[in-house]
């Protein structure tokens, strides 16, 4: 027997809202003046260039990067954690 939540994961996964509604791509006018003038192509070939992001979520996602995967960061942070280890011994 399949019960009710059963079916709202299926239908979700299928792209269907619990009452069945598409949820799928809406069709109509869209019109961005940023993209129209060039404004984000100009952002995303600087970001490319400089490797500097424009976002916030890219620049959040490159310091987390730094920080944690032996980044820039990762060195200094061991060298002060030695040098506090040899202060805290004398």
């Amino acid at each position: 027997m399949v019960n009710e939540h059963q079916l709202v994961v299926v239908g979700t996964t299928l792209g269907l809202t619990p009452e069945g509604v598409d949820m799928g791509r809406k069709y109509g006018f869209s019109f961005s003046l940023k993209r129209a003038l060039g404004i984000s192509s100009a952002r995303n070939k600087l970001a490319r260039m400089t490797g500097i992001p424009t976002t916030r979520s890219g620049v959040e996602r490159k310091i987390g990067r730094a920080v944690t995967t032996g980044g820039c960061c990762l060195p200094l942070v061991i060298a002060l954690l030695f040098v506090a280890l040899l202060i805290a011994m004398h």
